[in-house]
């Protein structure tokens, strides 16, 4: 792997309480017949209460990283750990470790024969175990957190992309996990509900949840990052602090790709 801000990110984590949340040593993935190489090798750590964002071209392997991270892709090398335990043996329980790590895909996913309250709540009532009471309290209580009070009867076709969005991610918290994971969620909004939708995370920052997000949106990843991956080609060739990586970058692949980003009026 090659990286230009290793030692710097190296020391963050240290300094961390407890280690990572979650760490990847020398992961490996690979597609298809002609086994086409979508992660080479990455190296990852990811501070409790931080926020790790994922930039780079489509198809540079943000969203790979994403599923492998959840176990939803099978590694062909390396290791995966959560909390210091490695959820890549194959001894692992691979739904336990989901149990732990809420997701929130660019595609919202809701169960559109259920209300917004049952698709909130159905994960915690099914998978966790937790009393439908209990379970429809939180429920109610992470809606109205994500200005979704008065939703909760309602069902997804109901709602805009940015409210179905926000449903989501409450999904997501409702298991209460130890890591968040993003993939493009603003991906599928109109740019008017984009906003909307990135407050949301802005706030789940400042409340210490720790996350992992894949965006397009540059802006918003140096404002909430506290570190920053740029992948290519399924490597991370650089990363570090977010005033650095947007600032200086020290490769020239990642100067061209953010070059072409200010160009289009994205950063």
């Amino acid at each position: 792997m090659s990286t230009t801000d290793g030692a710097a990110t190296a020391g963050a984590v240290d300094a961390a309480d407890g280690g990572p949340v979650l760490r990847m040593e020398a992961v490996r993935k690979t597609y298809g017949r002609g086994r086409s190489v979508v992660l080479r090798d990455v190296d990852l750590a990811v501070a409790p209460h931080s926020v790790t964002v994922l930039i780079g071209a489509s198809g540079s392997g943000k969203s790979t990283l994403l599923r492998c991270a959840n176990l939803l892709e099978e590694i062909d090398d390396g290791a995966i750990f959560l909390d210091g335990e490695e959820i890549t043996d194959p001894r692992v329980d691979a739904d336990a470790v989901r149990r732990r790590i809420g997701v929130v895909f660019q595609a919202y996913n809701l169960f559109p024969h259920m209300s917004v309250l049952d698709n909130v709540t159905l994960a915690p009532r099914r998978v966790h175990g937790v009393p439908r009471a209990e379970a429809e309290e939180r429920a109610g209580a992470l809606l109205a957190r994500l200005g979704l009070d008065g939703r909760a009867g309602e069902y997804p076709d109901r709602l805009s992309g940015g409210q179905q969005q926000r449903v989501a991610i409450a999904r997501a918290l409702a298991g209460r996990p130890r890591l968040l994971l993003l993939d493009e969620i603003t991906a599928a909004l109109d740019p008017e509900l984009v906003g909307e939708v990135l407050t949301v995370v802005r706030d789940l920052k400042e409340e210490g949840m720790t996350m992992v997000i894949a965006t397009h949106e540059m802006g918003f990843a140096r404002e909430v990052a506290d570190q920053v991956c740029f992948l290519e080609g399924g490597v991370v060739l650089e990363r570090g602090a977010p005033e650095r990586v947007f600032g200086a970058p020290e490769h020239a692949r990642t100067r061209q790709f953010l070059q072409r980003i200010t160009e289009a009026g994205r950063l």
